[in-house]
């Protein structure tokens, strides 16, 4: 495919405070669907469930902190009054947070904020949370800072590093793409120096690459006897992909209205979505000429469930929870990488080899069959690949 979805400065900042919140223990969803629908993040701590909203600025001078702020808590507190108990959280993310900016971020929120939680995020790992509705919205470093005054800088936190993110996960696909056909994974082609190199074909920032390559490097998958960035140890790193992809997604059983046009109404739909919809899992590796399991209704991976009956979709098209669907749509966990990665064949867009190994694996039927057929019938000869 030629269109990637964009990357946008807000997507990676989100991508940041939900690795960190998952690096301090709590269960985060990414652009939920459902009654939450429209929230960045919701996080979950115990049985505590806490709306977020994310802003992301360059700089971080507080007259530009403050007014995104408080516009964060006033989105945060209209997604959270949809979902009871839940509670409002607003982040703001800059690069380089100082301590004259927690201080007037503080009294920013000691005086006008009433009732949500504001934080403060940085690469640097300052942070700053203030008390919500119901009890502390605070992440603790230590058990000592539970009887610091509610406002006050803590100490830098070590920096989260989830090597099985969205973009990692792309940039993971891009440095496998040599030994990968065209036919079977879209993404550029070559030999990486430097992070920066490696950005630049991955269409990524410098310092997303930068952190990518320093997870690798921390699990020791990097291979730092070359002079280019190269890949070791890759069943270990394909093992612990799948696993990070264990997770439920949110789906619909959906029923074409006019039943004899459904293949041409499902590549139409596909090819309404702007490059953020694909066929996957069985159909895409029927697509991809790896297919093994028949029976399958198929499925379309989409970057987020749409609202049924809306003006945007054309396809005419119900939900269908009892029968046999004409197909299935899936709000993917991964919509860079799965869409970056997304092959076009026959005039429609497929998940790549990839991706439909790692979503099949854990589909309960005959998704495991239908994973180690991909990884027999060619997975196997990436995974054991050895380069000079």
């Amino acid at each position: 495919m030629s269109q990637h979805p964009p990357t946008t400065r807000g997507q990676e900042a989100e991508e940041f405070v939900a690795n960190w919140l998952e690096g301090k223990g709590w269960r985060v969803e990414a652009h939920p669907a459902g009654p939450l629908s429209g929230a960045d993040l919701v996080a979950r701590e115990g049985t505590k469930v806490y709306v977020v909203e994310v802003k992301s600025l360059g700089e971080g001078r507080p007259d530009r902190v403050i007014p995104s702020l408080s516009q964060a808590v006033l989105q945060a507190q209209t997604h959270a009054a949809k979902k009871p108990n839940a509670k409002p959280l607003a982040v703001a993310y800059v690069e380089q947070a100082s301590p004259s900016l927690l201080k007037q971020a503080a009294l920013f929120a000691e005086q006008y904020v009433q009732g949500a939680g504001v934080g403060i995020v940085s690469s640097n790992g300052l942070s700053l949370w203030r008390p919500g509705p119901n009890g502390p919205v605070e992440i603790s470093d230590t058990p000592q800072s539970r009887t610091r005054s509610r406002w006050q800088e803590k100490p830098p936190v070590p920096e989260v590093l989830n090597l099985f993110s969205d973009l990692n996960q792309w940039m993971l696909k891009v440095l496998l793409a040599p030994d990968i056909p065209p036919e079977l994974l879209h993404a550029p082609r070559g030999r990486y120096d430097s992070g920066a190199a490696l950005a630049e074909a991955a269409l990524v920032s410098n310092m997303s690459a930068s952190r990518f390559l320093k997870a690798l490097r921390r699990e020791k998958f990097l291979d730092e006897s070359k002079n280019h960035i190269a890949l070791v140890r890759r069943e270990e790193l394909f093992m612990r992909w799948r696993a990070a992809g264990l997770r439920s997604c949110p789906e619909i059983p959906m029923r074409i209205s006019i039943r004899s046009t459904a293949q041409q109404q499902i590549h139409r739909f596909i090819g309404e979505q702007n490059g953020q919809a694909c066929l996957g899992l069985f159909a895409a590796a029927d697509g991809l000429g790896l297919g093994h399991v028949s029976g399958v209704p198929p499925y379309i991976c989409v970057a987020k469930l749409p609202q049924l009956g809306s003006p945007g979709i054309a396809v005419p098209m119900v939900a269908y929870p009892e029968g046999v669907p004409d197909f299935i749509l899936r709000q993917t966990l991964s919509p860079q990488s799965t869409f970056r990665g997304a092959v076009r064949r026959d005039g429609t867009a497929y998940a790549d080899v990839i991706q439909t190994w790692l979503d099949v694996s854990n589909h309960p039927s005959r998704g495991q069959e239908q994973a180690d057929h991909i990884q027999r019938s060619f997975l196997r000869k990436v995974i054991e690949a050895k380069h000079t």
